[in-house]
């Protein structure tokens, strides 16, 4: 059994829930809710510019408690974008691999 602190294994459990929200679009799932927009991908674009430009003023204020959370954030939001357009973690850890 794969440890659940294990940083793979954490993406691929926040992904497949994220994918479930998708296909499942619960009531009252702020997850559901990015996929069910009527402004389509701009609320998710809008939202990883917003967590981005955090995470980044967390960092010149020296705040890494801010900074943790704002890239969680980030990252969660970015999650999104890739199953909005049918992609995975597999190929973002794939890209990832293939850089060094």
């Amino acid at each position: 059994m794969a440890d659940e602190s294990d940083p793979k294994t954490v993406l691929d459990t926040l992904f497949a829930t994220i994918e479930n929200r998708r296909d499942e679009l619960p009531e009252g799932s702020y997850t559901a809710s990015l996929f069910t927009h009527e402004k389509g991908d701009n609320a998710t674009l809008e939202k990883i510019g917003e967590e981005a430009t955090e995470a980044i003023l967390a960092a010149k204020d020296g705040d890494d408690e801010e900074l943790l959370a704002e890239s969680a954030d980030l990252v969660y939001h970015l999650l999104v974008l890739l199953a909005m357009r049918g992609l995975s973690v597999d190929d973002l850890r794939e890209e990832l691999e293939g850089r060094f």
